[in-house]
């Protein structure tokens, strides 16, 4: 008889890698500083222990029939965050980079710009205003063309999905007795819908990105750069009072920044060429940029030690949003489970 391992879920789900964050800590510890609090005697500046930071329980979890899988953490895990670890060594000690290293770096940012629970709020909200508008219609245009099909005696070519068993999606033909009958179709937006859209976006989008235009480029004597919990930033800058985190991918002249480390930052900027790889910026582009990192934090913003981030991003002091947030996430995955089987 053979042995089988069983492999213990991972519950605790990661959304900034521990392999990533070591780079702003000391001795395993990260100077950390929250957004939101629930009032105003919480210290500014916490150190958190990098497994004890940056995670959520069943971010990356959701249910296939009746069994819970963690097999979306354990892919980001093997394809995006282990062939990463090497190339971000290499960055941030000034080690010659093959190909190979530049296309895991760039991988791993855009694997860790669609993980975030920001990302996730950003989905949910776009997804609320248009997903059952596009579900109507897509519902109703297949009717239709079935209907004409039959009219004309003409028989449809069998179409193959081009989504797995994953999409949380389920249609329903509730036949009448006179030969009529209704479709229906029903959506979870939530976890399991979410979790698609990053594996589509992971293995369709991802193969469209330019790999020849990226550079690291470091930060002048005087000052670092922290980082996130939303560390990917695409930049639209039209001046320095004037720009938006609105870009894309594959957006022109949109600037794609990931910090590294305190000291070296990785950055497109697509369409046109970025600084020459391993420039040290003036103080007056590294000053933008922190700036810039700092603004674009969710709940919390990572430094090598203790600084004045509380004077470019004030932190919000309400106990009524903390416990707001910290209930929805206490009943996430509860109500996300009971949405994913309801499909089944």
């Amino acid at each position: 008889m053979g042995v089988f391992e069983v492999k213990p879920l991972h519950k605790a789900n990661h959304y900034v890698p521990k392999l990533y964050l070591k780079q702003w800590a000391t001795n395993g510890k990260i100077p950390t500083y929250r957004v939101l609090v629930p009032h105003e005697n919480i210290p500014l500046w916490k150190e958190h222990f990098l497994r004890g930071i940056a995670f959520h329980q069943h971010l990356y979890t959701y249910m296939v029939g009746q069994e819970e899988t963690d097999e979306l953490e354990r892919w980001l895990d093997q394809e995006f965050e282990a062939p990463a670890e090497e190339a971000i060594r290499r960055a941030v000690n000034h080690e010659r980079m093959k190909p190979e290293h530049w296309k895991n770096l760039i991988r791993f940012a855009v694997a860790q710009d669609v993980r975030t629970p920001a990302n996730l709020k950003a989905f949910l909200s776009r997804q609320q205003e248009s997903l059952q508008a596009l579900i109507n219609q897509t519902v109703e245009d297949s009717v239709r063309k079935l209907e004409e099909a039959v009219e004309k005696g003409v028989k449809l070519p069998a179409n193959k999905a081009n989504f797995s068993d994953n999409f949380p999606f389920k249609v329903m033909v509730n036949r009448a007795s006179d030969g009529n009958g209704a479709v229906a179709a029903k959506i979870i937006l939530g976890r399991k819908l979410w979790l698609w859209v990053i594996r589509h976006h992971l293995t369709g989008t991802i193969e469209k990105i330019n790999h020849s235009r990226w550079t690291i480029v470091h930060a002048p004597a005087g000052i670092t750069w922290p980082t996130t919990d939303n560390p990917v930033i695409k930049l639209n800058f039209y001046n320095a009072e004037k720009y938006d985190f609105r870009g894309g991918w594959g957006a022109p002249k949109c600037d794609i920044f990931l910090p590294l480390s305190s000291k070296h930052l990785l950055h497109c900027s697509v369409g046109r060429r970025s600084w020459p790889r391993g420039s040290v910026l003036d103080k007056t582009s590294a000053a933008f940029i922190r700036k810039i990192i700092i603004e674009h934090a969710d709940r919390f913003i990572f430094d090598k030690k203790r600084s004045d981030v509380h004077l470019i991003r004030p932190r919000v002091v309400s106990s009524e949003m903390f416990k707001k947030e910290q209930d929805v996430w206490q009943s996430w995955h509860r109500e996300q489970s009971e949405a994913e089987l309801s499909l089944y």
